[in-house]
């Protein structure tokens, strides 16, 4: 497992402190993508839109956008999800056959999922949110351990510009 390069960590733990602090807080978490460059110091906030196909494709176009305007150097999704238990994995296939989502199945779990794309490789988690005390409207999660993962596809991947001559910028 391949640790995420210490430039980027000291730009995102702060975002996943925020993210504990608004569960914690009671709020549930919207799904945003935090788009940096390291040269401008800046973080630009996209809000994604999940309402419909098209909300989330203007949403990933949006990302596309804003990371093309300051030369960004990561994209950093934050969403609240469901997933399923460990034990449960196995069976992905037949539950989606089933209930037809995540969302409608009975054995769904509440989660938090970080996703960083850089020039230099991707790292996701996916963690719990469990009760924050004895509170039913406060949340919290455990933490937050990044796994490099070799690839991902769908709309919210492929999002940062190429880098000039096809290779990464230097590590700040």
């Amino acid at each position: 497992m391949s640790s995420i390069p210490e430039s980027y960590r000291e730009n995102i733990d702060p975002l996943v402190a925020k993210a504990r602090d608004l569960l914690e807080d009671g709020q549930t978490l919207a799904a945003f993508a935090f788009v940096g460059c390291f040269a401008m110091r800046r973080i630009e906030a996209v809000l994604l839109d999940t309402r419909s196909e098209e909300a989330k494709d203007r949403s990933a176009n949006e990302i596309q956008r804003t990371a093309e305007a300051i030369n960004a150097d990561f994209v950093f999704l934050v969403t609240e999800a469901w997933g399923l238990p460990k034990d449960k994995l196995s069976s992905h296939q037949k539950i989606l056959d089933k209930y037809g989502s995540i969302a409608n199945c009975p054995y769904r779990i509440d989660t938090v999922s970080f996703v960083l794309e850089t020039h230099y490789g991707i790292w996701s988690a996916q963690v719990l949110i469990k009760p924050k005390g004895y509170s039913k409207k406060k949340r919290t999660f455990g933490e937050v351990q990044f796994q490099k993962i070799d690839s991902a596809e769908g709309r919210l991947s492929g999002l940062l510009p190429r880098a000039k001559n096809s290779q990464p910028r230097p590590l700040h």
